[in-house]
């Protein structure tokens, strides 16, 4: 199965969900407009103030996503039944979450065509799962905490299948591995997800007791996690441009040549996604990988190309040493600054991380000036080397990661 192929469907899915409850909806009418209005505003709202970063973030618009799972999951309006249903559902959705896009669209940072797809699944799903059968009374005995407890499974079943649409699609989009990829989802679920989900069991409570104006109150705390949030990805996002820079400090002083760190973390990363590293872990190896050079600048000489691979094991630890002191000296994380140091280590004694830097940054000074058969050449001489220089399950991973690239380089410079 391509990478291609899930996205199309899920895709399909969802424009086929869109057309069928559009036109239900049109056939049929709306039911209780002032509802569906209030909650559609409450989905513009959180689209409104969507994260529209540079960094990818798991839900970049949490107040969306509660306000169209509570309409999902409402059964009662102040003690009245509503009787909308699923296609109603699916509408209000759509149709809020693209006017709350329009101002990001204007600037070239609205949500992307797989955010939408999964917003209007997921939806769909939880609406079909609550609203035939409440419709048709299957709930009515179920009062109090029974209830609840009802409405947190059914969204706990939608956090899932959300997690696999969302893996499913970063699939599609960069190749990586699924089952790493679900795993991060999976591991996120009691994050941002599980704050999305009790607030929309809030919601759907709240109002099937107080009405409409329990919206603006239960919706100030996501509100506040949206702002937390939006702050969190500044920071992220400073911190990894401050880490860029201090990267580039090798090249621009002429110890390495230009764009070898940012390659070699970009495929540290890919080897380390192929590897099942979680996004965490694959943050602090991007990190190392960046940096994984900055000892060269307590050189007196500079190494002829930056090539440390070729050097004695006592220099590459030496400079490996002097690295993780710097990035200690400068504020970075003990855990980068401890793959800097440990990337000279015997290989038995590394951890994952600095076994993926040691081999990536081995293979890309062997490859880079190696002509046009460089890439097989030097993972020839990776595999060939003498035995425990190189971990043998990071070679592999990197000769899978090639492969899905056509065994290239990343662009120079």
């Amino acid at each position: 199965m391509t990478p291609a192929l899930p996205r199309t469907l899920i895709h399909t899915c969802a424009v086929l969900l869109c057309a069928v409850s559009l036109a239900v909806t049109l056939h049929a009418g709306l039911a209780q407009r002032g509802v569906a209005l209030a909650f559609g505003a409450l989905v513009v709202l959180g689209e409104l103030a969507r994260w529209t970063g540079t960094d990818r973030v798991r839900e970049a618009a949490p107040l969306g996503a509660a306000g169209a799972l509570s309409y999902a999951l409402l059964g009662e309006n102040a003690g009245r039944p509503t009787g909308h249903g699923t296609a109603q559902v699916v509408t209000v959705v759509l149709t809020a979450s693209l006017l709350g896009s329009v101002p990001h669209l204007a600037r070239g940072q609205g949500p992307t065509h797989d955010d939408l797809a999964r917003r209007v699944l997921t939806a769909g799903f939880a609406a079909a799962c609550f609203q035939p059968l409440y419709n048709r009374g299957v709930f009515d005995g179920w009062i109090g905490p029974a209830y609840a407890l009802l409405l947190l499974a059914l969204l706990t079943l939608t956090a899932l299948c959300d997690a696999v649409l969302a893996a499913a699609l970063a699939h599609a989009r960069t190749g990586w591995p699924f089952g790493p990829l679900l795993r991060d989802e999976l591991r996120a679920m009691p994050g941002v997800s599980s704050a999305v989900c009790a607030t929309g069991a809030v919601i759907a409570l709240a109002v099937a007791v107080a009405g409409l104006w329990a919206l603006p109150v239960f919706c100030v705390p996501l509100l506040l996690t949206q702002v937390s949030l939006r702050r969190y990805a500044a920071v992220r996002a400073t911190y990894r441009q401050t880490i860029a820079s201090l990267a580039r400090a090798t090249e621009i002083a002429g110890y390495t040549p230009a764009g070898h760190a940012r390659r070699v973390a970009a495929l540290s990363r890919a080897v380390g996604r192929d590897l099942g590293l979680t996004g965490p872990e694959l943050t602090v190896l991007e990190y190392a990988a960046l940096m994984h050079d900055i000892g060269q600048l307590s050189l007196v000489d500079p190494v002829p190309a930056g090539a440390t691979a070729a050097l004695p094991a006592a220099e590459q630890r030496r400079i490996a040493l002097l690295g993780g002191a710097v990035v200690r000296q400068t504020g970075g994380s003990p855990q980068v600054a401890e793959i800097v140091e440990r990337q000279a280590d015997p290989c038995a004694e590394q951890p994952l991380a600095a076994r993926i830097v040691r081999v990536v940054n081995a293979y890309e000074e062997k490859a880079r000036d190696a002509g046009p058969g460089g890439p097989l050449t030097a993972l020839e001489e990776l595999r060939l080397a003498t035995a425990g220089e190189y971990a043998p399950e990071v070679v592999e991973a990197l000769a899978r990661v090639l492969s899905r690239d056509g065994l290239t380089l990343p662009v120079s410079g």
